[in-house]
C-alpha cells in the first residue's frame, strides 16, 4: 500500500523569551495502514496516538524544537516506543522544554527517513532555529518546512536562536530549487507550493523580516 499524508491540527501554547501565545499546529503523520513516522508531535499525545490506532511508529521527527512542535513528543515516545528524531543544533532549545530527557537520535543533512516506502529526506535550513530541518519527499510531491517556510513567506527570526538572513539563505537554496509543483507542508496554517512562493523572494529580502 502506498504512502499517504494524514492532519492533524492541535492546539496550546508557543513560550519563548518570556512570552506566551495561543496557536494551532499542524501535525502531519506520513505512513500507510501499518506504520507511520510523525512530524512535529505537538500539544497532544493521545489524539496523536489516537489519528495513529495500531500502526507501528516508526520515528517522531522534529522539524524543531520550539515548545509548540516538541511538547508532546516525550508522552508520545513513552507511549509508542518510537525513538524522537532531533538535529542536534536544536539541543539548546530542546532543554528548554525537556531538561530532563534528551532526544533518542540524531537528524542530519541529507539524512533518508524510510517509511511505508517513501523516503524522506532531511534537509538542514537553519534561521527560525539552529537546527530547523524540512523533509522533501520528492515520491508524493511534497516538502514538509515545519516553521522556515509559510504560505506567504518565511517563518519568524525575532526571537532568540533565529536569525533573518540565515533563513532567507535556507529558503532559496534548499526550498526554492525544489519543483515548482512541490506541496509545502508548514508548521502553521495553509499549505502552499515551491511556485507560488518563489516569486515573492525579493519582496521578502526587501522587507528584511
Amino acid at each position: 500500500m502506498a504512502a499517504r499524508i494524514e492532519h492533524l491540527v492541535t492546539s496550546g501554547t508557543f513560550e519563548l523569551d518570556g512570552g506566551s501565545w495561543d496557536v494551532d499546529n499542524n501535525v502531519w503523520i506520513v505512513g500507510d495502514d501499518s506504520e507511520a513516522v510523525v512530524i512535529d508531535a505537538a500539544h497532544d499525545a493521545d489524539a496523536i496516538a489516537e489519528a495513529l490506532g495500531g500502526r507501528r511508529l516508526v520515528a517522531i521527527v522534529c522539524t524543531h524544537a520550539h515548545n509548540d512542535h516538541v511538547d508532546a513528543a516525550p508522552a508520545l515516545a513513552d507511549r509508542t516506543g518510537a525513538p524522537i528524531l532531533l538535529h542536534p543544533d536544536d539541543l539548546p532549545l530542546w532543554k528548554l522544554t525537556h531538561p530532563e530527557r534528551r532526544p533518542d537520535g540524531e537528524l542530519a543533512d541529507g539524512q533518508v527517513i524510510r517509511v511505508a516506502g517513501t523516503e524522506l529526506t532531511v534537509l538542514h535550513t537553519p534561521g527560525h532555529a539552529p537546527g530547523a530541518v524540512c523533509l522533501y519527499a520528492p515520491g508524493l510531491d511534497t516538502v514538509f518546512t515545519g516553521d522556515t517556510l509559510f504560505h506567504g513567506g518565511p517563518g519568524a527570526t525575532g526571537r532568540s536562536f533565529s536569525h533573518f538572513p540565515t533563513i532567507i539563505d535556507s529558503i532559496r537554496d534548499r526550498l526554492l530549487t525544489l519543483p515548482p509543483a512541490t506541496v509545502v507542508r508548514t508548521g502553521h496554517g495553509d499549505a502552499t507550493t515551491v511556485g507560488a512562493e518563489a516569486p515573492a523572494l525579493a519582496d521578502w529580502i526587501a522587507r528584511g523580516h
